[in-house]
């Protein structure tokens, strides 16, 4: 059998490197929904050939958070409400999928994996603190699938995740009480951690639930945008 050469793994590559710094920009609202991202110049600020800038955008393009437009360019995504609505369908789906396999035999790892996003929720909510909030509700997410122990679910929930942090400004404003927002998380973190399967399976729908229903209500005109500047 002839002796395969492969390149080295035990480093991240340049591409997937930039990929990672635009995917939390596009997260933290640093590149705005609709932001024009032009390749000489990106790869000037990373100090870099064109080459692993332009493959770290297509695999942001091949994640559905930038788009291409032909003769135009490359854009970030811009979320209209129909979109939160099919994202937070997605998320209920993998969501509900990273439970079932926490009620098989991982519901105390999962429990101690949420408490440190909870307790940041309720000291937030607290002080009026929605931007730390918003922080702590994603991390309670991302812990939320990866207690499931399923790479797959992960990487699934990965781009969902980020889809929805770019608009939690507007879920921000839809808690008159932040405290609320952090309840919702307290009871499901109860649930997930002694409660009956039932009750823990209600509530993640029901929260899904509410916060599409929240969105709604705000009756944004044309796109959910993001307050993280």
């Amino acid at each position: 059998m002839p002796v395969i050469e492969f390149e080295p793994v035990n480093r991240q590559s340049t591409a997937e490197m930039i990929a990672d710094r635009l995917r939390e920009a596009i997260m933290r609202g640093t590149l705005a929904p609709g932001a024009q991202l032009v390749e000489a110049d990106l790869a000037a600020q990373f100090d870099v050939s064109r080459g692993p800038v332009r493959e770290a955008m297509q695999r942001l393009v091949s994640e559905g958070l930038l788009h291409s437009i032909r003769h135009r360019g490359i854009f970030v995504i811009e979320l209209t409400q129909d979109d939160v609505i099919d994202v937070y369908r997605a998320r209920t789906a993998i969501e509900g999928g990273a439970l079932e396999l926490i009620l098989d035999g991982r519901r105390e790892i999962a429990y101690a994996a949420l408490e440190p996003s909870v307790i940041e929720m309720v000291t937030c909510a607290e002080r009026g603190d929605a931007a730390g909030v918003s922080e702590a509700d994603q991390a309670f997410h991302e812990a939320f699938v990866d207690s499931a122990d399923s790479p797959r679910l992960t990487r699934a929930a990965r781009t969902l995740l980020i889809e929805t942090r770019m608009c939690l400004g507007a879920l921000q404003s839809a808690y008159p009480d932040l405290r609320d927002q952090a309840r919702e998380h307290v009871d499901l973190r109860d649930a997930v951690g002694e409660g009956s399967p039932a009750r823990a399976r209600q509530l993640l729908i029901e929260h899904m639930h509410d916060a599409v229903e929240r969105l709604r209500a705000q009756r944004a005109p044309e796109h959910i945008q993001s307050d993280v500047s």
